[in-house]
This record gives structure tokens, C-alpha cells and sequence, in this order.
């Protein structure tokens, strides 16, 4: 085996118990105590285990996936640490999607699909290209454009959706709002196994150009010396990404900073190579969401914190590091 390949297996033997660990804790975090060994025995244990509890953690470990592994993806595409579905208003956009959807009362399925899902993942795509090709206008990309574009775009996907929010009907105002905090919120595992059908086959896309993600991280020149198809592996990795933040973004709402904490946690553990750091921040992002839906969950004594509140407190001071860390080696 490969220094690589040991490496590899050794980050997903620990982050797999890591995960593993975090589902047990998620599933015992509640208002109410649930005793595993009782859960087939006792009907309220089954029902609130099986109804509930199993369907959140496995809502997070869908959704947190989702969001690590496009931050990473994202970052060695843009070669920029501080990119993540939600500072490059990928998440802004999803939302701006299922907010219109959601107003206009679009609630029909297209071949099995919810037009809800469809609304976001075009909101997810037009925001992921509207970055990029304000970044890239004119001869030179000035330091920070990305970043810039992101914010800007963001802006703009939040104004539209408090607008939505205005002028549509209370009940749909309130829905609306949902994807504006964050929750994990679901009844049953119908939901999640929606989800799965179409996150599932694109993690594995993801995951395939690792490789190609691995050489365009240095630059374009080395990936295209190298045999990568650098507009092809572009158009590529913005339609995955946009498909899957699109669809976590319509079941959990923009749920911030999860793509950008976990893939820099993975790299400082299991260093930069991306074979090794977009499988680690899958299952990481998994295991971190959920953790954080337990903290919200035992947060407050009387009531349940939003989990896209507790990202975005955790996640918002490491970003401003980030940048800060940035900025001082930009200048030497």
C-alpha cells in the first residue's frame, strides 16, 4: 500500500468512528431520554426513536456531508481557503430558489422530483455562476474578488427572499423563514432516503475527481500540463456542487459556515491532499452537524436553538481568522 493509501485509510478508520460516536450521541440527545435497549420493546421509545431521533441524525449526516465535502471542493476549485457553499452565496441562492418556490406555491413532484428541490438547485446554480464569472471579468482577478462576489451575490439572494417574504402570505412567510435559520427538523425516513437517491450517486462524482481537484488546487497550467480537462472539470464540479447544496439547502435551510470549518479541520489533521481530504470532510461534516444539532437541542433549558445559529456562531469567528490569516500573508 501507498504512503497515500495508508494515510487514507487510517483518516477514514478514525473519522468513520468519529462519526459513528456523534450518531450515538445525537440519538440520545433530547427533551425526552430514549434507552436503546428498549427501543423495540417499548411502542413511545420506537415511535420517538424511529420517528424522530433516527430520521434528525440522519438529516444532519446528509446535510452536514453535503456542505463539508463542496467546501472542500470548492476551496481547491477556487484555490481560495475561504470559500464554502455559504460565503460564495451558493447556499443564498439555493434558498432564494426554494423561497420563490415555496411562495408560489409549488409543491408538485416532476418525476419524482419536488419542484422545491429543482427551484433550489437552479437558485444554487445561477449563484455558483454569477461568482465565478464575476471573479474572472477582465484580464486579472484582483485579490479578494472571489470573496467579494460572494458576499455581493449573498446580499442580493437576501434581499430577494425578505421581499418574498413580504409579499407573500403569512403561512408561506413562516416556511420561508425555516430555510433562513436552519433546522433539522423531519418526521419519518421518507425524506431522507429523497435525498439520498440524489446525493448519494453525486458524493461519488465528487469524490471520483479528487484527482483532478488535487492538481487544479496548485494551478491551472500544472492540472492542464498533467492531462486534466480544466473547463470540463470546472463545469463539472459547479453542477455537483450546485445539486448537492441545491438540495441540502431545500431540506435544511442555509445552514452556514459546515464547509468551511470541517475541510479546514480535516487539513490541519490529515494535511492538503485532496484524494485523503474530500472523503475526510464528507464524513467529517456528517459528524460535526450532528454534534451541533445535539448542542442546539441542550443548548437553551426551555427551548431548542436553531442549528444554523449554532454553525454560524462557530463558524463566523473562524472565518474572520481565516481572513485575518490571509490578509497577513497576502502582505508578506
Amino acid at each position: 500500500m501507498t504512503d497515500t493509501g495508508r494515510r487514507l485509510a487510517a483518516a477514514l478508520g478514525i473519522l468513520t468512528m468519529v462519526l459513528l460516536a456523534s450518531m450515538v450521541v445525537g440519538l440520545l440527545t433530547g427533551s425526552q431520554h430514549i434507552e436503546l435497549g428498549r427501543v423495540l420493546s417499548d411502542s413511545m421509545s420506537r415511535t420517538l426513536f424511529f420517528r424522530l431521533r433516527l430520521p434528525r441524525v440522519l438529516m444532519g449526516l446528509a446535510i452536514g456531508a453535503s456542505l463539508a465535502v463542496t467546501g472542500a471542493a470548492l476551496q481547491a476549485l477556487f484555490r481560495n481557503p475561504l470559500a464554502d457553499p455559504y460565503t460564495l452565496g451558493v447556499s443564498g441562492g439555493g434558498a432564494l430558489g426554494a423561497s420563490a418556490a415555496i411562495a408560489l406555491g409549488w409543491s408538485a413532484r416532476v418525476l419524482g422530483v419536488p419542484l422545491v428541490f429543482a427551484a433550489s438547485f437552479a437558485g444554487a446554480m445561477l449563484a455558483v455562476g454569477s461568482v465565478r464569472a464575476i471573479a474572472r471579468r477582465g484580464a486579472v482577478v484582483l485579490p479578494g474578488a472571489l470573496l467579494l462576489s460572494g458576499v455581493v451575490v449573498n446580499l442580493i439572494a437576501g434581499a430577494c427572499v425578505l421581499t418574498i417574504q413580504y409579499l407573500t402570505d403569512p403561512e408561506s412567510a413562516l416556511r420561508i423563514l425555516r430555510w433562513l435559520i436552519g433546522s433539522l427538523d423531519v418526521v419519518g425516513l421518507a425524506p431522507v432516503g429523497r435525498m439520498a437517491m440524489v446525493l448519494a450517486p453525486a458524493w461519488v462524482a465528487l469524490l471520483a475527481l479528487s484527482r483532478q481537484l488535487n492538481l487544479l488546487a496548485i494551478d491551472e497550467d500544472t492540472a492542464a500540463t498533467l492531462g486534466v480537462d480544466v473547463r470540463r472539470c470546472e463545469r463539472i464540479v459547479h453542477t455537483l456542487c450546485a445539486l448537492v447544496v441545491g438540495v441540502a439547502v431545500s431540506a435544511g435551510g442555509a445552514i452556514g459556515f459546515v464547509g468551511l470549518i470541517v475541510p479546514h479541520a480535516v487539513r490541519a489533521i490529515f494535511g492538503e491532499d485532496l484524494r485523503i481530504l474530500l472523503p475526510g470532510s464528507l464524513l467529517g461534516g456528517a459528524a460535526f452537524l450532528i454534534l451541533a444539532d445535539a448542542l442546539a437541542r441542550v443548548a437553551l433549558p426551555a427551548s431548542e436553538l436553531p442549528v444554523g445559529a449554532v454553525t454560524g456562531l462557530m463558524g463566523g469567528p473562524l472565518f474572520l481568522w481565516l481572513l485575518h490569516r490571509q490578509q497577513r500573508f497576502s502582505m508578506i
